[in-house]
């Protein structure tokens, strides 16, 4: 991906000037840049979400797979509660989603 000058100069006018609005066209696409913290927030929203979701799964799938080394008959339950977790990356996605909308 060749990125010029002009889509540079533009996100960071962006980043410093929050009220102002810069379009940029890379690629034919039309982008809006008037609150990039918003965007920021999200990324943090869904970074969040996924890092806790891959603590938490270290842990489980460590234990779990002791578990199943011993007792085969248990994988289903620690299926169970390896995938749990999931739903913290869910969470921070559908946030990063209401950031970006502006729902809130």
């Amino acid at each position: 991906m060749i990125v010029d000058s002009n889509t540079v100069m533009g996100l960071l006018s962006a980043l410093i000037y929050p009220a102002a609005t810069t379009n940029t066209t890379a690629s034919g696409v039309g982008v809006n840049y008037t609150y990039p913290l918003e965007a920021i927030a999200a990324a943090i929203a869904i970074a969040g979400g996924l890092i806790g979701t891959g603590m938490a799964q270290q842990g489980i799938g460590a234990s779990g797979m002791g578990i199943f080394a011993e007792k085969p008959e248990k994988f289903g339950q620690v299926l169970i509660f390896f995938v749990i977790p999931e739903t913290l990356w869910i969470i921070g996605l559908v946030l990063g989603i209401v950031l970006l909308k502006g729902v809130l």
